[in-house]
């Protein structure tokens, strides 16, 4: 696993040996940010279910002005901060259950990227959380990479597209309400 592009390019991340990891491809991330280019420089990014911390460090090397990483997994966790170290990288991480944040969150963010275990049924009570308590900003995107079987719909947000690579599907909404 490596940083696709921006600042830190090349830059390998900490092989990843966690079993209940399943980190997202340098495909699908290229593809990813790619997409969101012209909208990552200067935003706010919460990166949930960070596992590795790959997504969120690709939007700090892209020119993220914050990313809050959020792993309920102690070992995923620290596998972050290691990587952060190993790039020179400073960013929040923290271990705490993603639901347990977004309902004590109140800063909006700019960016969310969602991936959590594709079985969890975790989807829909982080988007609902969000919508609900506005953590989105206006404009703002959300990100979520699930199974091909999975359809991921929100009455809440607009879908902006969605993008099928091999089994894997990014479906990006977008907080047209404010």
């Amino acid at each position: 696993m490596r940083v696709t592009t921006g600042s830190r390019k090349g830059g390998q991340l900490v092989k990843n040996t966690l079993s209940h990891v399943r980190p997202t491809t340098d495909k699908v991330k290229q593809a990813l940010f790619t997409k969101l280019q012209f909208f990552i420089e200067g935003k706010r990014v919460l990166d949930l279910f960070s596992g590795t911390g790959a997504l969120g460090i690709e939007a700090l090397s892209r020119g993220a002005q914050e990313v809050v990483f959020i792993d309920k997994n102690f070992k995923s966790v620290q596998m972050t901060k290691q990587n952060l170290i190993k790039l020179n990288l400073n960013a929040n991480v923290i271990k705490i259950d993603a639901l347990k944040f977004l309902e004590k969150q109140n800063d909006p963010f700019d960016l969310i990227l969602v991936d959590p275990p594709y079985s969890s049924g975790l989807y829909l009570p982080v988007l609902d959380l969000i919508f609900k308590r506005k953590l989105l900003t206006e404009g703002g995107v959300i990100v979520c990479e699930h199974e091909k079987w999975q359809a991921i719909k929100y009455d809440g947000f607009e879908i902006l597209d969605e993008k099928r690579y091999g089994n894997i599907i990014l479906t990006y909404f977008i907080n047209k309400t404010g």
